[in-house]
């Protein structure tokens, strides 16, 4: 009889502790794996909010400067070039209609402010008569309906008259500034003077 309780309290001993073993051990993966989700979940709403916060930059990045976009023709802005104490009116088209008025915004060009090359031309005995002054470093600056945009000179070139790299896409936001060249040659020019410039500052409208 007493065997048979010695062998009943070492059976129910061993099922006692076999039962606090395995309800420890699950205690503890279900404690782990609840701080690991909430690990997860902390990490996986910062890096949807991380996503949203990026993307509400790229719509802004994106976001259309301008609501309207001129007629030829039509004055779209100025151009201040502190160096020489001018301010330009900017029409859009470089016809001689436009260039007759002030400087001429090349239409199939973006408008200032934007990502890309935009670019302006003006006749070197009018408008641009001192443009020879301006030096690298120099800032151009271009008001028009989107805002204030200030661009620094990093570049003078000069080039044939026929030479078209003067329009071609820019990976930043860029000024590109033309006139015949030289000032003082008699007849038509058979160069072109250029300031390139990079944005450095945006104020723009809201």
């Amino acid at each position: 009889m007493n065997r048979k309780r010695k062998i009943l309290l070492f059976i129910s001993a061993f099922l006692f502790l076999c039962g606090l073993f395995f309800s420890t051990t699950n205690a503890f993966t279900m404690i782990k794996t609840y701080f690991l989700y909430k690990q997860t979940k902390d990490e996986f709403k910062e890096s949807v909010n991380k996503d949203a916060a990026k993307k509400m930059d790229q719509i802004k990045k994106n976001a259309p400067l301008y609501r309207t976009y001129p007629k030829f023709g039509e004055e779209m802005g100025t151009l201040s070039i502190p160096r020489i104490h001018a301010t330009l009116p900017i029409f859009h088209g470089t016809n001689e209609d436009e260039l007759s008025k002030g400087i001429g915004h090349y239409a199939k060009s973006v408008m200032p402010g934007e990502r890309d090359n935009s670019v302006l031309a003006g006749h070197r005995d009018t408008v641009f008569r001192e443009l020879g002054k301006v030096k690298i470093g120099d800032h151009l600056i271009v008001k028009t309906s989107a805002g204030t945009f200030t661009y620094e000179v990093h570049k003078i070139r000069i080039v044939d008259k026929d030479d078209r790299t003067v329009i071609i896409p820019k990976p930043r936001p860029t000024l590109t500034v033309s006139t015949c060249y030289p000032f003082r040659y008699i007849g038509p020019a058979p160069e072109r003077y250029i300031l390139v410039a990079g944005l450095v500052e945006s104020e723009v409208n809201k």
